[in-house]
């Protein structure tokens, strides 16, 4: 799908886009509080494509003296710091696409940054498209507002053990070992673009959301691998240009295997051709006839993850580094990191797990 999602400033985005229509019809004095966030500066992320089709506006709750009470079923919640989504619209004809779940994912992924263990959005509830994408990652509904609204809230300290994408953008630290999936440079830069990106998180945050956090990889390894959902993963980009590829060979991302299914093994067709590509959809990065290619090897396994996040230029752990502290001693599908040493990995590549790894 064409188009770009970025941030823009309330004055840069057009008010009069019929985009806004229903929530004009729905807030009262939306008109009012627009202009407010316009004459403040303030920005939001934006998703344009002949029109507008997503807008999200995060704001950081309680904090600097910036109280706002939160209300549900007539009853006030304590005093907190929060991440409240304070607009969250998407418009109906990329609901269904990886682009909504793209921009929840961004939407997360601030959250992350700023610390706090709450973060809430208010919706209709005739938005269920939507409602179905939050109950997707975690947010529980906890009642009404004065509104008439349903406020839904992801909490980091409950949703711990309930799967990947409730998880997200965490890992469970529950974890028993975490394992390593190497992808060539010239698919890995396709599937995860924003982890090479030179600029500011904004740029890196935009990228994402159109690609989406539910990535596809095809491996296809001489011998079976097994991966098991909510086995945490390191990507490991493998270098295949000029030049020491002891250095260029990386580490770049980390992720959460939601889904391994066996395509074949050992030759033996265990899902047809066609099967095959209905599955992959369009969370893949491979061509059709790549597919094919990848069809007649002797093992294909379809590995989904959910894309928990990345180290960084400068920061990605280099296979030198790895081999140093004796962390890549065999080839990549056979190797079992302990949850000590997947802590090590991130703390090599700038992570404090505190902020990765949920307990």
């Amino acid at each position: 799908m064409p188009g770009l999602f970025e941030w823009k400033y309330f004055s840069d985005v057009n008010l009069n886009d019929p985009f806004f229509d229903s929530l004009k019809e729905d807030y009262k004095g939306f008109d009012h509080w627009f202009s407010k966030k316009s004459s403040a500066q303030e920005r939001a992320l934006v998703f344009e494509n002949d029109g507008i089709k997503a807008f999200i506006y995060l704001k950081r709750e309680n904090v600097d003296n910036d109280f706002s009470p939160l209300t549900a079923n007539g009853a006030t919640l304590p005093m907190t710091p929060r991440l409240k989504i304070g607009t969250l619209k998407l418009d109906e004809s990329i609901q269904g696409q990886r682009i909504g779940e793209g921009a929840i994912g961004v939407s997360l992924w601030y959250w992350q940054i700023t610390g706090f263990e709450e973060v809430y959005v208010t919706v209709f509830s005739k938005h269920k498209v939507l409602i179905n994408l939050l109950e997707k990652f975690g947010f529980v509904n906890i009642g009404n507002n004065e509104n008439g609204e349903e406020v839904y809230i992801k909490d980091k300290r409950k949703c711990v053990s309930n799967g990947p994408y409730v998880m997200f953008p965490f890992i469970h630290s529950g974890f028993q070992y975490a394992k390593v999936i190497p992808i060539n440079d010239f698919y890995h830069d396709k599937l995860f673009p924003y982890s090479e990106l030179h600029n500011t998180n904004q740029y890196y945050e935009a990228t994402a959301a159109i690609n989406g956090i539910t990535k596809v990889f095809i491996a296809t390894p001489f011998k079976p691998i097994y991966y098991e959902q909510g086995t945490p993963v390191f990507i490991y980009r493998i270098h295949t240009g000029n030049g020491r590829k002891g250095y260029k060979s990386v580490i770049t991302s980390f992720c959460t295997i939601t889904k391994s299914i066996y395509i074949k093994k050992d030759k033996q067709e265990l899902r047809s051709f066609e099967d095959f590509v209905n599955t992959v959809k369009n969370k893949s990065v491979f061509t059709i006839d790549e597919l094919r290619e990848l069809y007649n090897s002797k093992n294909v396994v379809l590995l989904e993850m959910v894309y928990n996040g990345f180290f960084g230029p400068g920061k990605n752990v280099n296979f030198n580094l790895l081999k140093q502290h004796k962390l890549f001693e065999v080839y990549p599908y056979e190797i079992s990191y302990t949850p000590d040493e997947f802590r090590m990995i991130l703390k090599l590549g700038g992570k404090d797990d505190r902020s990765v790894v949920a307990y």
